[in-house]
């Protein structure tokens, strides 16, 4: 049921609310309530749109109700507008991530000798997606093998790592030894089923924030499952 509404006010909107409030007549809610359950007063008090006078902004200036609403709607149409360019802004920075790794996907399949795999893929890594610093290190080709607590670590991993440069070792096998490296991204390279890791990708950067802790990690669990179905290859020739 409609509040109860006294006469005067949906005669005449010249009686202040806060007046009325203060005397305990009518509360704002009742207002409120009223005014929706009765959108026609607007109709046939057209007037009252232009004559009410309401503030607006942080300078105290006073606009009238029509002109509040069109302000109203602009910020939100400003707000949406915000919107739609980060969403485009969103599409065309996946839609260059989609080309360059398709770019990587081909560089991939398009050599003969598997053996060239690896340097492939790093040199990708580099030039495609900027990448300063990139180590791709097979277990069955390492110049030295691997310490049974970084490989455990490897296999351990469900998901990438991204964030601060704490693998001594691995950022060892990056340019320079990693002295430079401030942030570090590692992914497994496993063959499709298996648990054990048989090498690992290593990305490094002197910018401590490009591998955050916390980022997202489904492109680089993608770009895993892309390294490791290719340079399986070489586990099938020996």
């Amino acid at each position: 049921m409609s509040p109860v509404i006294p006469a005067a006010l949906s005669e005449s909107m010249a009686v202040r609310v806060s007046d009325l409030a203060e005397t305990g007549a009518i509360g704002a809610a009742q207002v409120a309530g009223w005014l929706l359950d009765n959108p026609a007063f607007f109709e046939t008090h057209a007037e009252l749109l232009a004559d009410m006078r309401l503030r607006h902004g942080v300078r105290g200036k006073t606009v009238s109700l029509i002109e509040r609403q069109v302000a109203v709607l602009r910020e939100k149409n400003q707000a949406l507008e915000a919107r739609l360019d980060d969403l485009i802004r969103i599409g065309q920075d996946n839609d260059t991530l989609g080309a360059r790794l398709q770019q990587l996907i081909l560089d991939l399949l398009r050599t003969g000798d598997a053996r060239r795999l690896p340097d492939v893929l790093a040199e990708g890594l580099r030039n495609t997606f900027a990448v300063p610093q990139v180590a791709v290190r097979l277990w069955r080709d390492a110049p030295a093998p691997v310490s049974a607590g970084l490989a455990r670590k490897i296999n351990e991993m469900a998901q990438p790592y991204c964030g601060p440069n704490v693998f001594a070792e691995a950022a060892g096998w990056l340019p320079g030894q990693g002295a430079e490296t401030a942030s570090v991204a590692l992914f497994a390279l496993r063959e499709h089923g298996s648990v054990d890791a048989f090498g690992v990708v290593v990305l490094g950067s002197p910018d401590a924030g490009r591998f955050q802790a916390g980022m997202g990690t489904a492109f680089l669990e993608r770009l895993a499952e892309l390294s490791s179905a290719s340079l399986s290859r070489l586990n099938a020739i020996g």
